[in-house]
């Protein structure tokens, strides 16, 4: 396996000896599973303290964003469920955004009930959030992906959510096909910069061990490729696809270790995304998140082939008529409070790409 920068390094927890991936710098980490906090004086070389060694003093303990996370709920036979979404507003600024609020409360609310995650296995960044940990800044957004692959074993199901701005940027290093990198904009991208599509599938694809699956739903500008997985679904409008292998030619690996990791984006690299009410005609929403939404509700979501047509088809009829068909509004989108504005046609294409291609037709979706 090749990176382009070291791995994350690994401790072993201090309570269970759970193996932990440390983010770099950070000089404490808490496991997800017995909810000890490992300290870490050295982060290049340490081992952590053995049981035997009395615990750091408490009053001491420098602010990590692990203290803040939920731990999930204790593993068992048939795998965890752990996911992280993420809604940035960009509230009182040029850049503010009226439906990421909402699609977080939708793809929250859709978790829970429709697909059993727990309600402590969901960790939220939005603006509303009190706890400072759990706004969107763009460290704290690094610290959740690094959260929610931490401690992964076999029959975990792991799920990143994101509504906000995309970009994309000029790549030097020759691992893009098109020759740009994709990113996501956290609340302070301005002064902080953007998250890399490098960085994201350092953190939360390469790490993936057999056995674990990661879903990622990226509503956002230019997402065709955030993951930088190595394989995208090209999909014609009569629904006949071919895979396109997008894997660098420097050789770099972007895929996992093993695990599945499979993304559903708003739109193509070179496309943007739509933060409209054209769709629910209530309040404004992500037009991928919800159309996604939709398809599951509908009874589309049988597999990853019926479900991407389901959403490409939605968003076609949403561009050509203004309407998805006959104005029925999903138990969703119906529960938020009304807002927003219509935006014109819709010209997004929602892409699906993958570590290893598959027949997205007869593939059982699942999280």
């Amino acid at each position: 396996m090749y990176y382009s920068h070291p791995p994350p390094m690994l401790v072993n927890c201090s309570g269970c000896r759970t193996p932990l991936q440390l983010p770099p710098g950070a000089p404490s980490i808490r496991c997800a599973i017995c909810k000890a906090v490992t300290h870490v004086m050295d982060p290049r070389a340490v081992p952590p303290p053995s049981p035997s060694q009395a615990p750091p003093p408490a009053s001491a303990p420098a602010p990590s964003p692990y203290n803040h996370a939920p731990p999930g709920p204790p593993a068992h036979p048939h795998g965890r469920k752990r996911a992280v979404i993420c809604g940035v507003s960009y509230r009182y600024s040029r850049h503010e955004l009226k439906g990421c609020l909402n699609d977080a409360k939708c793809m929250r609310y859709l978790l829970i009930n429709k697909f059993r995650f727990p309600e402590d296995s969901i960790l939220m960044l939005t603006e509303e959030e009190t706890d400072p940990y759990r706004i969107p800044y763009k460290n704290n957004i690094r610290m959740a992906l690094f959260w929610l692959v931490q401690g992964c074993q076999p029959g975990d199901s792991l799920v990143f959510h994101y509504s906000g701005h995309g970009s994309r940027q000029r790549n030097y290093n020759g691992d893009e096909v098109d020759g740009y990198d994709e990113t996501l904009c956290p609340l302070d991208f301005e002064t902080q910069g953007m998250i890399v599509d490098d960085e994201i599938n350092a953190a939360i694809v390469r790490p993936l061990p057999q056995g674990v699956k990661l879903h990622a739903f990226i509503d956002a500008c230019h997402s065709g490729t955030v993951l930088d997985l190595p394989f995208l679904c090209r999909m014609g409008r009569s629904g006949q696809y071919m895979w396109e292998d997008h894997r660098p030619r420097s050789g770099v690996w972007k895929g996992t270790s093993g695990g599945e990791a499979i993304s559903f984006s708003g739109c193509d690299d070179n496309q943007t995304s739509a933060d409209t009410s054209a769709l629910s005609k209530i309040t404004s929403t992500g037009a991928m998140t919800f159309c996604f939404i939709q398809a599951i509700e509908r009874g589309h979501g049988t597999t990853y082939g019926s479900i991407l047509n389901s959403m490409r088809n939605a968003i076609k009829n949403a561009g050509g008529s203004g309407d998805i068909g006959g104005g029925a509004m999903t138990s969703l989108v119906t529960m938020l409070l009304t807002g927003g504005s219509a935006l014109g046609g819709l010209r997004q294409e929602p892409q699906l790409t993958a570590c290893q291609p598959f027949d997205v037709y007869t593939k059982p979706f699942s999280l």
